[in-house]
């Protein structure tokens, strides 16, 4: 069998390579990695190019549409709608005109108790604003977007106190909002946090109860809220005859506006404990046996070892977890407005339930308005949460 005769190459004065007269040219290297690139921006187009069609039809084409609405006056004519742009007059009746009690609340002189809490925030703020400037990744834009968060902040502080703690104050439906969102997420981590400590013990009957705290979880908020209707029902309610017992027989949970939003804020945590309870239960779960080991073989007693260990390997996922249950506790509407109708007044009227009634009403301008400004609320918390308290504590790790 004869040999292959080895392929004749031509070289160029220059040195280069010249395919030999009649054969293909070999693809250098350059133009296969060009081929790659445009079939990688084909199939990226066509596999990523629909969901981006998808997210912008579904979310942000009702985002620029509601904007739209939001600075438009709608009414109802013969044979459609008649839509006329107003600007931000909406905006302004709702912060500076009419709507502004109902928004924001009625003012009063601040007490001795309302000094402190503005005294103590204001302290904490600047004291991390100290840090900050101290800190090695400090930068002149950080400090500027962390002084304006602390201003709104105690602009928030101060909305609170001046509205919530002394009569004739009224809080609108802002602050009521803050309430529940505050006070729900406080008692609902820790509760959750310690009934999670309680069942990742080896206790007789633990994956039972695990099993029942989480029904509440699985009930709908409209269910819920009916219950809490009927169990605060003095009159008629099943505990009548215990309440009767008590001398509370004619008290009444909606008649007065701390009892109704106490209310709200007991069904809220009933139902939404079992989210922290099965997420902080997880996250104990999953912490190494080693350093709890370490610290029982050093004398470590369960209450250091729950602070210097359990505590900060729980920090990353208690961060987040409270990061999700806050920017969903933002949005209640079924407990408020099936529970007290957002009564007595507006006094359990969260800010979902405010843009609701507006838009049963047909004020879809202003029910949009105040829709937004629940998005730049959610935002600007959201966002300083990430950025002043998520990464801290990860850091600190």
């Amino acid at each position: 069998m004869s040999r292959r005769e080895p392929l004749q190459v031509k070289t160029s004065v220059q040195g280069s390579p010249l395919i030999e007269e009649g054969l293909e040219p070999i693809p250098t290297t350059s133009r296969l990695r060009g081929v790659a690139a445009r079939t990688e921006g084909v199939a990226n187009a066509v596999f990523i190019g629909p969901a981006i069609v998808v997210v912008l039809m579904f979310a942000i084409f009702p985002l620029i549409v509601s904007l739209y609405i939001s600075m438009s006056r709608m009414s109802f004519v013969a044979g459609g709608i008649d839509i006329k742009f107003i600007g931000f007059d909406n905006y302004n009746k709702l912060l500076f005109g009419s709507q502004k009690t109902h928004l924001l609340g009625l003012s009063s002189d601040v007490p001795p108790l309302g000094w402190v809490l503005l005294a103590g925030a204001a302290g904490l703020l600047g004291w991390g604003l100290l840090r900050y400037i101290q800190a090695k990744y400090f930068s002149i834009g950080g400090l500027i977007g962390r002084g304006v968060a602390t201003v709104i902040v105690l602009a928030g502080v101060w909305l609170l106190v001046q509205t919530t703690l002394q009569a004739p104050g009224r809080p609108g439906t802002l602050s009521i909002t803050l309430i529940y969102v505050f006070a729900g997420i406080t008692f609902q981590y820790f509760i959750g946090l310690g009934l999670a400590l309680l069942l990742v013990q080896k206790l007789p009957g633990r994956r039972f109860f695990r099993v029942i705290f989480l029904i509440p979880m699985m009930i709908t908020p409209v269910g819920v809220a009916y219950m809490f209707r009927m169990l605060t029902d003095f009159g008629k309610g099943p505990f009548t005859p215990i309440w009767k017992g008590f001398g509370l027989g004619n008290v009444s949970w909606v008649s007065d506006p701390w009892l109704a939003r106490l209310a709200v804020i007991i069904g809220d945590v009933w139902q939404w404990t079992p989210f922290m309870f099965i997420v902080l239960l997880a996250g104990l779960e999953g912490l190494p046996v080693e350093p709890l080991e370490a610290a029982v073989v050093d004398g470590a007693n369960r209450l250091q070892i729950f602070r210097y260990i359990t505590w900060h390997a729980l920090l990353p996922v208690s961060t987040t977890l409270i990061l999700i249950r806050m920017i969903e506790a933002f949005k209640i509407v079924d407990l408020p407005n099936v529970l007290t109708n957002g009564g007595p007044g507006t006094a359990t009227e969260s800010l979902t339930l405010h843009s609701f009634i507006a838009w049963r009403t047909l004020d879809l301008g202003g029910s949009a308005a105040v829709a937004y400004l629940l998005l730049l609320v959610v935002t600007f918390l959201g966002t300083a949460y990430v950025n002043l308290i998520r990464h801290r504590a990860v850091e600190a790790l």
